[in-house]
Parts: structure tokens; sequence; C-alpha cells
């Protein structure tokens, strides 16, 4: 046979059986290039995080994030925290405290802030001055307890548990009348949260949405539309608008979890096969605690929803799904991962800047930097399976094109290893580092010889550890058969 290239640009898309694909994409994300180039896909690392501020290391992790007025604020442990900027230096204001540990919903109306205790309380913050009011007006919770909360029309509207959903006054979200509800009546099911989308008012249930618009008058402004979804929501905070849509994990009645967008005036599935198996693997109070986030970046737009141990993140532009995870090391010296670090990400300050799940650091993701706060980033990516007609062949030569030269002061000799699977992925062996070149070594190449007879299937994984800036730009093999 000649040399054959090897498919690697697809993403993330591990089946349930592992020899029909098991093509892991970890900290890597697909770009097509818009115009004829070396090759028609290749791979770029996911960004890095460099700190800002924090807030403290003990019990301060971030419950969620929002922009006012050009000013990023962040509810880290028991406290909201304004971020302000001065030239290069960045320090936070610690401007009182917040209810509970879990995550909290947020809206604004320009002026106020609304940040929201799922099940608990409510806030109110104004600026100048600085001042944080808790809501005590007794007609907040007449019909339930508020869960979430938007802004719309001049009127914050807040989802209860008692199927219903309710208005603030006309831009004042400590006052509320007890008459000011309404519900969503084309199906009796729950109501799980509201989302706003190109001035329309949805109300999300746990298995259909409904839509809603403002008519004014002096009774209660919102009547429905007559929009009408066929899916409900699982994650009450992966409600997430990008790229001109909005996405969320949810399902219809009896249907297991998946990622569903709003397609003109009705719904569409954006989550693979492969994504709605990670989903089915969790319990409905863990898909409950699910989030999303959202931020574009070099054209392109990333949407990510975070689960217990990992987050799946896919590109609106190109359709293709990338894991992202952290790693942390462990009391024995080796690297635990866990799910991508970042519980909020905002754009202020001319940055996308994140809060952190493990304590008070404020940080931005930024393609320079090459670690997540001097912790590494493990980058894996597998091959799809690839055989010789189920018959056995040998693979004398395999070369990783990668961007060379790559090393830096830090790292002067960065390598990326290689391990073959010979069981359809569900175990590798023979790991193999190669040198992809220190500083200005361009004509560096990762080449692997000698790499043994294959019965039928073969899987690829390759992986890259130190902080280095590289990209991957195609996979090839001298494959021939076995004599």
């Amino acid at each position: 046979m000649p040399i054959t290239q090897l498919p690697i640009t697809n993403g993330f898309y591990l089946s349930d059986s592992l020899p029909i694909s098991a093509q892991e994409c970890v900290n890597w994300y697909v770009n097509a290039p818009q115009a004829p180039a070396l090759a028609t896909e290749t791979l770029f690392r996911t960004p890095g995080a460099e700190q800002l501020a924090t807030t403290g290391t003990v019990n301060q992790a971030n419950r969620g994030a929002w922009v006012l007025n050009g000013k990023p604020y962040f509810v880290n442990g028991g406290s909201l925290y304004r971020l302000n900027e001065s030239g290069s230096t960045y320090t936070t204001t610690n401007l009182g405290a917040i209810s509970g540990s879990g995550r909290v919903s947020m809206a604004d109306n320009g002026t106020q802030l609304f940040i929201l205790v799922p099940g608990g309380n409510g806030y109110v913050f104004t600026e100048s001055p600085d001042t944080l009011t808790q809501i005590t007006d007794a007609d907040f919770t007449a019909n339930g307890q508020p869960q979430y909360v938007v802004f719309i029309d001049g009127y914050f509207v807040i989802t209860t548990d008692s199927k219903k959903f309710i208005i603030s006054a006309l831009n004042d979200g400590l006052s509320y009348n007890a008459l000011d509800f309404g519900s969503a009546e084309a199906n009796p099911d729950d109501t799980v949260a509201p989302f706003v989308f190109k001035n329309q008012l949805f109300i999300m249930g746990s298995v259909t949405g409904e839509g809603f618009q403002n008519i004014g008058g002096a009774d209660f402004p919102f009547q429905r539309s007559g929009l009408y979804l066929s899916k409900g929501v699982k994650s009450p905070l992966s409600l997430i608008e990008s790229n001109d849509t909005f996405m969320w994990i949810g399902g219809g009645k009896n249907e297991s979890p998946a990622i569903w967008q709003l397609a003109g005036n009705t719904v569409e599935k954006v989550s693979t096969t492969a994504i709605d198996n990670v989903l089915q693997d969790f319990s409905s109070d863990e898909l409950n605690q699910a989030f999303a986030w959202s931020y574009a970046e070099k054209g392109a737009y990333f949407v990510g929803f975070s689960l217990p141990n990992t987050t799946l993140v896919i590109d609106a532009i190109t359709g293709r799904w990338h894991e992202r995870k952290s790693a942390f090391s462990t009391a024995a010296g080796g690297k635990q991962s866990v799910r991508f670090r970042a519980n909020s990400v905002v754009n202020a300050y001319g940055m996308t800047i994140i809060g952190d799940s493990i304590d008070g650091r404020i940080g931005k993701l930024c393609k320079s930097a090459l670690d997540e706060y001097g912790s590494g980033i493990i980058r894996t990516v597998s091959s799809q399976p690839f055989q010789n007609n189920m018959q056995a062949f040998t693979i004398p030569m395999i070369e990783l094109t990668v961007e060379s030269g790559a090393g830096n002061a830090d790292v002067v000799d960065p390598k990326v290893s290689m391990a073959i699977s010979l069981n359809g992925g569900k175990t590798f062996r023979d790991e193999r580092a190669r040198s992809i070149g220190g500083i200005g070594d361009y004509k560096r190449r990762a080449v692997w010889r000698r790499n043994g007879r294959i019965p039928r299937i073969a899987v690829l994984k390759f992986t890259l550890a130190d902080a280095v800036d590289t990209s991957i730009i195609q996979l090839t093999a001298d494959m021939r058969a076995a004599s």
C-alpha cells in the first residue's frame, strides 16, 4: 500500500462499541481552513488560563458571573465581587453576602443586577453607591419558591416551583404583586426555567417549551405567542445563546437527554449519539447541576456543557465536538483529570474572563497561556479505527505532522507520545515519545517505526503534556499487508 492519510480530525466520538469508533479529542478542537490549505482540517489547542485576581482560596469556588455596564461580577463562595480594572492591574471588591452554596441565576436591567439563589433568596445590586439589597417583598414568594431569572422589556421574569412564572414591577427587581403571574399551559409539565431570545420570552418546561410575548396593557403583560417547542429542559442552567440561536440539554416526553437548539420555529438535535451516550450516564440530579457557557475566539463559536466529570464543547461553526478537561497533581505525584475548571465565562475588558471551580481565582482564557494557572494541560487525540479489509497488516512507519519547533525557554525539547490499541480502543500499549522540536527546529518530524503486526483493527492515541504552542496538521502511515 502507499503511504495513507489516517483520519484524526473528526473530533470527539466514542461509540457504545469502541471498535466502531474510539475517537477522543481532549483539549484540541477541529479547525477547518476557509481557503485552500496544507490540510482541509487540523487540530488547534484550546487556550490556557492566566490569573487576573483572586477572592481567596478557602470556600471561594465560583457560583456564577455576569457583566453589568461593562464590569464583571462574580459570586464566589458566600459573597458578590466586582472585578476592577486599572491599567494592567486587576482587583476585586466584596459587595456583600449571598446565601447558599450552589450556582446562582443572574440577570440585569441596565441598572440593577439581579442575583437569585434557586429556591432561596433573591438580591438586587446597584452601583453609585454600591448597594446589595435582599428582596423582602412578601409577594416575591406568593406563587412558589423562585428558581431562575431573566430580563425582558423592563421586567425581571422568574420561574417558580409551582408551575408559574412571576414578574417584577417595571424596572424594579425589588417590588412584586402576587397577582402578576403566568403559566405555560400547552402541556402540564413542570416549569423549569425562563429564557429570552430575540426579545421573545420562552418558558421552558421539563418536556416542552412555550413562547410568550409582551402585549402591554394594564393587566399581566405577557401572553402566549403560539410558539410551541416539543423539547423541554433537563438542566436549567444549560440554556445558552450562541451564533444566532440557543441550545440546551433536554428532551421530550419519555426521551433520554440530548442537546437541542432552536431552528426557526422548531428544534433540531445538535448532539451526536456519542454525546447522548455521555449524557445518559448521568442521573437526573447530576444533569440538573450541569451548566453551559459560550464564547467566540478566532472565528470559532464555542458552546460548552459542563458535567460532573467532563466538559463537552461544540464549535457552532464546524459542528465538531471536543472535550475540555483540567489536570491536578495527586498526593502520589500523578495527574488526575477532571472537568474543565471554569465555572463561568464572561466577556469584559476586552477579554474572555472565567471564574474557578476550585477556589476564588478569576482568570482570562488566552491562546498565549500554555497552561492553567501553572498546572499543565494534557492534550490527547485518538484516530478513527482503521483496518485492511479485516486482514492482518503491518505499519512500518507512522508520522504525526505537527507544527514543529515548538520548544520554549521552559520546555527545551517538547515531546508527543503515541500508543497503539489492537482491541478497538479498549486498551493501549507500547507508548513511545518523539520530539517535536526545540526552539527553531522547524524540520523536526515525529516518526514512529517498527510498529508491529496488527491482527485486524488499530487505533492510535497521541498525548501532548508539555506546555508548548503547536498544532496537529495530519496523520499518515505506511500500511502493508502482513505476509
